[in-house]
């Protein structure tokens, strides 16, 4: 714990870099084929993003990061989009669409293509990659990304 602003006392933020190789994760990830959405996910994350994956706590494979203030003085950072394998479902961070309304309705559009999948407060849960159409998923990150860029700058 640490006091924010005005005296107010906020967790620290559980989630946040570390040093696990993101290569020896995916390696470990059970079931094979949970491992080897693993791999097409990580590719198509490094395709869109254009950067070099890291682990953010023990589970989530993150791609970029920026920093987030709340009013209530909460603050921390985040990786800009990640995806975590896990045994039900695998878990998509794509945040774009919670920062913007414009992206927020492509985003519904999209997920109306997507295939089976289930939603979140701020996650998209698929079981696996062939229950969805992998390129309606690039346009999503695409769009996700973009936002991201535009509302947390660098």
């Amino acid at each position: 714990m640490k006091v924010g602003w005005g005296g107010v006392t906020v967790a620290d933020n559980k989630t946040k870099p570390t040093l696990i190789s993101v290569e020896d994760f995916i390696a470990a990830v059970e079931p094979a084929t949970k491992r080897e959405d693993a791999r097409v996910l990580d590719a198509l994350f490094r395709k869109v993003t254009g950067e070099q994956p890291q682990m953010w706590g023990p589970t989530i494979i993150g791609y970029g990061r920026y920093h987030y203030k709340y009013e209530s003085g909460r603050e921390g950072d985040m990786c800009r989009a990640g995806f975590s394998p896990r045994k039900a479902k695998h878990s998509l961070y794509l945040m774009g669409g919670y920062c913007d309304d414009i992206t927020a309705k492509k985003r519904d559009a999209a997920l109306a293509k997507l295939g089976k999948h289930k939603t979140g407060a701020s996650c998209l849960y698929v079981n696996k990659l062939a229950d969805i159409d992998l390129d309606v998923l690039e346009e999503m990150l695409v769009a996700d990304w973009e936002t991201m860029n535009r509302f947390f700058p660098e």
